[in-house]
C-alpha cells in the first residue's frame, strides 16, 4: 500500500519509521503535522490510530491532504496557515496540550517538481518562490530588486556561498539592461558568474543561491527559534517534538535551540544553591540526529540531506 501512495502522489515521506518511533504514536493520541506537505508522515500517524492536526502555508498542500486522508478525516483538522503562527493556531482551535508535534522543514518535493513554482534550477519557470502563493514577496522581487549588499549577504548566510559577491555583482549588472524574470535566466548569470573549477563541482552550481533566495522569500529561518519554543510549549508533559532539516543552516538552528530548551540551572558554579529557578523544558532524545539508510537513500535520494532531531518535553 505504500509503495502506491508514493507512486500516486509523488511524495516519499522521509525517515518514515524514525518518526513513528521517536514520536511514540499511540492510538487517540493528538499530533501536530507543522509542515504537512502532501501528508505522508500524517496518514501514517492516522493508520496507527491517531488524530492529526495539519498545517501547510501552501494552500495546495491542504487540498492535496484533504484527497490523500479522505479515509479519516473524522480524525483531521487542516489549517491554511504558517508554523510561525502555532501558538495562535493551537490556541484558536482550543487544542490544549498535544501529544507530539512534527515539523519537516524546507521546501516539499511537490513544490519542487512542480516547476511553475519555480523552486527548482533544473526546470525554466518564473521566478517565485513562494510557498505560500498568496504572500506579496517573491524571488523575482529579490533578484531585480534587493540591493547587491544584502544579495550579498543572503548568498553567504542562507546559500553559504563562497562566491556570493560575484553571483551578487553578475545579477545587479544582467538587471540593469533587463529584469530577471525566469529561474532559467538566474542559472545562466550563476554559471557565467562562477569560475570554471566551480562549474566542474558535483553540485549543481545553482543549488546554494536558489536555496537562499528561497530561504529569503520564505523567511524561513527567522521563524524557527520562536516556533520550536511554541511546539515545546504546546506539548504535553513527556510529548515529543520531531523536526526534520535538509541544510545545515536548519540543523544548527534546531540543534541551538533544543539545547538551550534542556538546559537548566544556569547559575555560577560557585553559588551554593539555585537561585534563577530555571528548569530544563526538554530532554534530548537524540544527541546526534537521525539519517537516512542506503536503502532509503537509493528509494529517495532527497533523503540524503535529511537530518531529524527529537526532544522530549519534561514533566
Amino acid at each position: 500500500m505504500y509503495m502506491m501512495e508514493k507512486c500516486d502522489f509523488g511524495h516519499v515521506p522521509v525517515l518514515l519509521q524514525e518518526c513513528l518511533d521517536g514520536l511514540r504514536v499511540r492510538e487517540g493520541g493528538v499530533y501536530v503535522d507543522g509542515t504537512l506537505g502532501r501528508a505522508g508522515h500524517s496518514l501514517e500517524i492516522l493508520r496507527r490510530g491517531g488524530k492529526i492536526i495539519g498545517i501547510d502555508r501552501d494552500l495546495a498542500a491542504i487540498d492535496a491532504a484533504k484527497e490523500r486522508l479522505s479515509g479519516f478525516l473524522d480524525r483531521v483538522t487542516l489549517v491554511h496557515g504558517n508554523f510561525c503562527d502555532l501558538a495562535a493556531i493551537l490556541r484558536n482551535l482550543n487544542a490544549g496540550l498535544v501529544d507530539g508535534m512534527l515539523f519537516d522543514l524546507g521546501v516539499s518535493s511537490p513544490q519542487l517538481d512542480e516547476a511553475r513554482r519555480g523552486f527548482s534550477y533544473m526546470q525554466d519557470a518564473p521566478l517565485d518562490m513562494r510557498m505560500d502563493e498568496s504572500a506579496e514577496l517573491d524571488a523575482k522581487t529579490v533578484v531585480n530588486s534587493w540591493s547587491r549588499e544584502e544579495l550579498t549577504r543572503i548568498l553567504y548566510e542562507y546559500g553559504e556561498e563562497r562566491y556570493a559577491p560575484q553571483i551578487a555583482r553578475g545579477i545587479v549588472r544582467r538587471r540593469e539592461e533587463s529584469p530577471i524574470c525566469s529561474t532559467g535566466e538566474l542559472v545562466e548569470i550563476i554559471r557565467s558568474a562562477m569560475p570554471a573549477a566551480a562549474l566542474r563541482e558535483k553540485q549543481h552550481p545553482a543549488k546554494r543561491t536558489f536555496q537562499a533566495v528561497r530561504i529569503a522569500v520564505n523567511g524561513e529561518l527567522d521563524a524557527l527559534p520562536p516556533m520550536l519554543e511554541a511546539a515545546v510549549d504546546g506539548l504535553k508533559p513527556g510529548g515529543r517534538l520531531a523536526v526534520i532539516t535538509f541544510h545545515s543552516l536548519e540543523d544548527r538552528i534546531v540543534k541551538q535551540s533544543m539545547r538551550a530548551m534542556a538546559v537548566g540551572c544556569t547559575c555560577p558554579p560557585q553559588f551554593p544553591v539555585c537561585v534563577c529557578g530555571k528548569k530544563p523544558k526538554v530532554k534530548l532524545i537524540t544527541r546526534k540526529p537521525l539519517t537516512a539508510g542506503p536503502s532509503e537513500i537509493n528509494e529517495n535520494p532527497r533523503s540524503r540531506s535529511a537530518k531529524l532531531r527529537i526532544a522530549e518535553r519534561c514533566d
